[in-house]
């Protein structure tokens, strides 16, 4: 999954896109409502790329969750961010068993649900499924299949003039 340009700003609700570099921070573009402004070089960025999730093994990439929420939802939204804080456990646990009860905070899966859920309206990422299918019709592999038919017809046509 490729969450590259896609950012969040402290103090910012939701997520934004980077359309450019300015001479002194970013031009950004709301996800939400496709409204661009410029932020300064000293606001705190993330990149979503980046972020990670504790777990009781090691950090996992918000990327893998992701992919890992797709599984769980084949593709449509998850719950709501606004649920109840025991539900919003109950689902992360859900979904990524050994994440960090202690270090992983209510707030931080509201952000991981909205974000998900914001990216799958926008349709703005592309999980390891999808990739697979487009592959599937890619056409050097359907040329390959053309090339495996066609030497056996030859084959064939070889055995019943002898």
């Amino acid at each position: 999954m490729d969450l590259k340009g896609i950012i969040s700003i402290s103090g910012k609700s939701g997520l934004f896109k980077v359309i450019s570099q300015g001479r002194n921070g970013l031009i950004v573009e709301t996800l939400q409502d496709g409204k661009r402004f410029a932020v300064s070089g000293s606001e705190r960025v993330s990149s979503l790329e980046d972020i990670s999730i504790f777990t009781s093994e090691e950090d996992i990439l918000l990327s893998k969750v992701f992919d890992k929420i797709n599984s769980s939802t084949k593709g449509k939204k998850v719950l709501s961010h606004k649920s109840s804080p025991d539900e919003l456990k109950d689902f992360l646990f859900g979904v990524l068993p050994t994440y960090d009860e202690e270090r992983v905070y209510t707030s931080d899966i509201k952000k991981l649900v909205q974000w998900f859920n914001l990216l799958i309206e926008k349709n703005l990422i592309k999980f390891k499924e999808e990739k697979n299918s487009t592959s599937e019709k890619d056409p050097a592999t359907s040329k390959s299949t053309a090339k495996k038919s066609s030497n056996q017809a030859a084959k064939k046509s070889t055995k019943k003039s002898d």
